[in-house]
């Protein structure tokens, strides 16, 4: 949908005609047709003044949307186009800012839109008003009680599908600042003759169908109830589901809503128990059965309902079963007790039906008051909203019909009395001459039915308590008597003969002329349901009732609290009613909405102009044009007045410099308006006639039209300058960047032709001297080639010449060599025979090394130092030389092994060898711990952020973090501690907290004691005198003794310089506080497992027993 359209004013773009005062001429078919032409456009609201009219569009639209709340919001009432939000917002500004009590009345008959326009009220209210915690949850109370009301209060009829069968009365309370604190709510006449009996193509209460429909499975079983509407007499079956409602999700919505409200879980169990009972109470059928006597008495015909009802209430089912047999009369000191035939009974069960929802109903409408009511004691400001029964003709009207014309007459008199009051009183604040102004006064109606001594609801109620024989027929009688002369009530049996030809009129019906319009009366039921009465036997039984909710509802069954007067009737009670409710509205201001029904479809877009015709007789409209227009039909403030036809005159064009009044005198006086056509008030112009308005409006509309063409045409010159002149501009900027083109290609084409000369040019020079320096190299490589060959020659004749003298000289060698040989195989053959054993010993020794050598070289064993094998020796006189060089062998792989060791790993060796100095061969637990690497730092603590703070503490380098068992002194059981080791000091600390519990310095600590068996027990002497040894050495149990103990050794020889003495014995001394105990390690068998434990025997001797 396209956005709307921005108004500024009520008459911008009016479709139709937004107020009704404004209407020319008036009649009623003028007034309808423009109803019809906003309805066709989806403007269902058109105001009579400071009423708004709506009219039901039975569809969704999308004027309500949070957008549209901003529109309206502190805006002035005929500043948009016709909304009930701007008639909220005016309420809500007066009573927060004027601090005026407002009321909003809305009134109309059933399916006009009373309890939608209800809701979207209190939405904009809430929507408005101040944010936070409290007031929004006190919003969310008051909002969330219309669900629960109209599940209890309301049902579908032909004529509405959510039609509230009663009248509610709200009063929102807000604090100064305009923020809700709480509400009280008040109810008119539940139509609970609705409970028993619906009219053709009607349900029953929306609870019921809600209740069967969307309860689970575990609470219908709770109520013994089933989902089958067929199963209740109370539940009309042809009508019992309605399109489009969803009674399931309705139910959940109610539950959710009742706990948002404030109702406990078994408040609300109770409640659907008591709907429960009264859906099973219809299924009490009655038999007659004759007595001794010959008297009619009723009898039930299946007790197993009575049963499930009497589970549920918790009464005494013979109780109940009496009081629906027997009547109880009593009159001062007597009883007389009456059986029931089955009519009778039948009306007991339904009084009963009817008597326990209507009070439910009030209970509920109590219990949400205590909800919603202000909390805080400090003066309220109150905007009450009143939904109640619009005028109401049917074919058929009872006494219903009767009561609800009657409100209504009491609304239409109090609304001309404050509707005339708030004329006059806006006249005389302007200064305006006040004229009477003709209308016609309902009292004479109200007088006829509300007089107390002759009014027809006095004279009911005198029927009523007459003794002897009371029955519709002679309540007419008694109406004919006494009102038979009055020009408002007819009558066919009126002592007046002017009616006794009116066929239209029976017998046993009278006919009232209502402001809206005759009506029709049947007199049958008025008197019974007048009477309204409950058999006391029945309230007795009801009090007697185990449930506390049913107890509380009838307090008059109390015997205590007998009271033999009869109650009020409904007649006086709603009349106290109407009359408090009078009252309250006569003492605010009040806001009215008129809600019209288009169509009896319940179908949109569908106008039917006779039964709108119908409504707005009934509803008085014209009757309120009429008493609006009497006076002046417009008044408009005088600074909008201006801002609005400043443009018709010269001299307020386009602005006015003095006071707005000064500036619309001059604007009349130049548009030559007729002095009797308007008049002037303090802050406002009146305008007496509509047409005076549309001339001014059809005025100013041509003149907006010059004005708009004028604007066009200045618009039209001024952009097409601004076009010629970005034109202009844009060709400059062209023609400059072309010429900066075109020269910059004509330079890069010189540029290029240059650069082709140059490169031409310096080619041919370049080949030039390219070939003068061939020349000059083929010159010069001939003369070396010449000089090479000539060299060549030369050289090959000098070599000729050495190679001949080599000859010659080696020639001479040779002979000098062999005569040299023989020479000295002469000398030597004569010493050969002596040495000759030696010589040939010496070698074959020699060769028989160098092959054990070379044979030792492929046998060689691993390079590992633990590896034991070395091959074996070949000859006996090797056998020094193979073992030293097995040890010289060894040495050296041991050294190449050492060499791979980190600093870190050769101190894990180092603390082993030392461990195996110190333990080896002397403690039994020494083996398994030889293949454990020491780590010393077990906890972690640096990166366990557990122990942060024991971290933070120690400021030495940890050696040792460890967890052990601290074995107490006392008992010999163990405790956690974690053992910690620093270059200065021994520690212990708390495991859990990391809480240092002890500090010892290494110097004194003077020995370490242990056993020689396979545990983890050792002790730690302390110096005696020591501080530290002030409660006595320290006895340990760890997994890891060897460990700690080599590093407790080393450690203390690094910073005492002193060997720390290691005591291993199976029996030690220890020195606990001022006592020596003897630390005893025997062998035995644990019921734990290989788990040593500790004991301790008497005050000398602590055993451990070792597995």
């Amino acid at each position: 949908m396209a956005k709307m359209e921005v108004k500024t004013s009520l008459l911008d773009n009016m479709i139709g005609v937004g107020d009704m005062v404004l209407l020319e001429p008036l009649s009623e078919e003028t007034f309808i047709n423009n109803l019809k032409k906003r309805f066709d456009h989806n403007e269902i609201y058109t105001y009579i003044g400071s009423v708004v009219i709506s009219v039901n569009p039975y569809r969704s639209l999308p004027i309500y949307s949070p957008e549209k709340v901003e529109d309206y919001r502190n805006r002035n009432f005929y500043e948009l186009s016709p909304h009930i939000f701007a008639l909220s917002d005016e309420a809500y500004r007066s009573l927060r800012d004027q601090d005026k009590d407002q009321c909003i009345l809305i009134t109309g008959e059933s399916g006009a839109g009373k309890t939608e326009a209800s809701k979207l009220v209190m939405s904009y209210v809430a929507a408005v008003c101040g944010k936070g915690a409290e007031v929004n949850q006190v919003k969310e109370q008051l909002l969330q009680s219309n669900p629960v009301l109209e599940a209890f209060g309301n049902a579908k009829t032909v004529r509405n599908d959510n039609s509230s069968r009663f009248g509610k009365y709200m009063d929102i309370e807000f604090d100064f600042k305009g923020d809700p604190l709480g509400g009280v709510i008040s109810n008119y006449l539940l139509e609970k003759s609705r409970v028993v009996k619906q009219p053709r193509g009607e349900r029953n209460f929306h609870v019921f169908y809600q209740l069967l429909s969307g309860a689970s499975e575990e609470l219908l079983n709770k109520l013994t109830l089933e989902r089958d509407f067929s199963r209740y007499n109370y539940l009309s079956l042809d009508s019992a589901k309605v399109n489009g409602v969803d009674d399931a999700a309705n139910f959940r919505t109610v539950r959710n809503a009742m706990q948002i409200v404030g109702f406990m879980d078994h408040e609300a169990e109770s409640v659907l128990e008591v709907v429960a009972a009264v859906l099973k109470l219809g299924n009490i059928e009655f038999k007659p059965e004759s007595r001794v006597n010959g008297l009619d008495e009723s009898k039930i015909k299946d007790k197993n309902e009575l049963k499930e009802i009497c589970e549920l209430t918790g009464i005494d089912q013979s109780v109940l079963e009496r009081a629906f047999s027997f009547r109880t009369v009593e009159a001062k000191q007597e009883k007389v007790s009456t059986t029931l035939n089955v009519a009778q009974a039948y009306y007991a069960r339904d009084a009963l039906a009817k008597n326990l929802y209507s009070r439910l109903f009030s209970w509920l409408v109590n219990r949400i008051n205590e909800s919603i009511k202000a909390q805080t004691k400090v003066r309220k400001k109150v905007m009450g909203v009143l939904d109640i029964y619009g005028f109401e003709i049917f074919e058929d009207n009872s006494f219903e019909q009767f009561i609800i014309n009657y409100c209504n007459e009491k609304l239409q008199q109090i609304f001309i009395e404050l509707t005339l009051k708030e004329e006059q009183e806006e006249y005389i604040r302007e200064g305006i001459e006040w004229t009477h102004i003709d209308y016609f006064n309902n009292a004479i109606i109200c007088d006829l039915i509300e007089n107390n001594t002759n009014g027809i609801l006095a004279m009911l109620d005198e029927e009523c308590l007459r003794p002897g024989t009371v029955t519709d027929e002679t309540f007419l009688e008694k109406l004919n008597q006494v009102c038979a002369t009055h020009q408002h009530f007819e009558s066919r049996m009126s002592k007046s003969s002017r009616f006794l030809n009116d066929t239209s009129l029976p017998h046993s019906c009278f006919r009232i002329q209502h402001y809206a319009g005759k009506v029709l009366y049947q007199v049958e039921g008025f008197v019974d349901k007048n009477n309204d009465l409950l058999y006391r036997d029945l309230s007795q039984a009801m009090w007697k009732a185990g449930h506390t909710l049913i107890k509380s509802l009838f307090p008059e069954g109390n015997p205590a609290k007998i009271n033999l007067k009869r109650p009020p009737t409904a007649g006086s009670q709603f009349k106290a009613s109407v009359a408090t409710l009078m009252k309250n509205l006569q003492t605010k201001n009040p806001n009215y909405i008129r809600c019209i029904k288009p169509n009896d479809k319940k179908a949109a877009h569908i106008f039917t102009e006779a039964l709108v015709c119908h409504q707005i007789r009934y509803l008085g409209l014209l009757e309120n044009v009429r008493v609006r227009r009497a006076g002046y039909a417009f008044r408009q403030a005088y600074e909008p007045c201006l801002e609005r036809y400043k443009m018709l005159c010269k001299q307020t064009w386009p602005h006015w410099k003095g006071p707005a009044r000064a500036g619309v005198e001059v604007l009349f006086n130049e548009l030559e308006i007729p002095v009797e056509e308007y008049s002037f008030g303090r802050s406002k112009i009146f305008i007496r006639n509509p047409r005076t308005l549309f001339k001014l409006e059809d005025l100013r509309k041509q003149r907006l039209e010059d004005l708009a063409t004028l604007i066009q045409k200045i618009y039209r010159g001024w952009k097409c300058r601004t076009h010629f002149l970005l034109m202009r501009k844009s060709q400059i900027v062209i023609a400059a960047w072309y010429r900066r083109y075109a020269q910059q290609k004509r330079y890069q084409q010189i540029k290029s032709s240059a650069l082709v000369i140059q490169s031409y040019i310096r080619g041919w020079k370049a080949r030039k001297i390219l070939r003068e320096l061939k020349h000059q190299k083929r010159c010069e490589e001939a003369v070396t080639t010449i000089a090479a060959y000539w060299h060549g020659t030369q050289a090959r004749r000098e070599l000729s010449r050495l190679k001949e003298e080599a000859r010659n000289k080696h020639a001479i060698a040779v002979i000098w060599a062999y005569w040299l040989g023989s020479k000295v195989r002469r000398e030597y053959r004569k010493f050969f025979r002596a040495n000759a054993g030696k010589k040939i010993y010496e070698f074959t020794l020699q060769r028989i090394v160098q092959k054990y050598f070379l044979e030792m070289k492929n046998k060689m064993p691993s390079l590992s130092p633990i590896d034991k094998n070395w091959p074996p020796r070949p000859y006996l006189f090797l056998d020094a030389t193979h073992k030293q060089l097995e040890r010289i062998f060894h040495l050296w792989r041991c050294k190449k092994y050492r060499d791979q060791f980190t600093d870190q790993q050769k101190l894990i060796y180092e603390e082993k060898l030392e461990a195996s100095e110190l333990f080896k061969d002397k403690k039994a637990l020494y083996p398994s711990s030889v293949g454990q690497p020491f780590q010393g730092a077990y906890l972690e603590i640096n990166k366990n952020p557990k122990y942060k703070k024991l971290k933070d503490a120690i400021e030495e380098k940890i050696i040792i973090a460890e967890v052990v068992n601290k074995i107490n002194r006392a008992n010999g059981k163990s405790t956690s501690r974690i053992f910690l080791l620093t270059n200065n000091n021994l520690l212990l600390a708390d495991q859990k907290s990391g809480q240092i519990k002890s500090e010892v310095p290494l110097v004194d600590v003077t020995k370490v004691s242990m056993s020689s068996q396979n545990d983890g027990f050792f002790a730690v002497h302390l110096k005696e005198g020591s501080e530290a040894a002030s409660k006595g050495d320290f006895l340990f149990s760890s997994d890891h003794l060897i460990e700690m103990a080599t590093k407790l050794y080393r450690t203390t020889l690094s910073q005492t310089k002193q060997k720390l003495n290691i005591e291993i014995s199976d029996e030690f001394l220890v020195q606990f506080r001022q006592d020596k105990v003897c630390v005893k390690f025997i062998q035995g068998n644990q019921k734990n497992g290989s788990v040593p434990t500790c004991k301790r025997k008497n005050n000398r001797l602590l055993e451990v027993a070792v597995p």
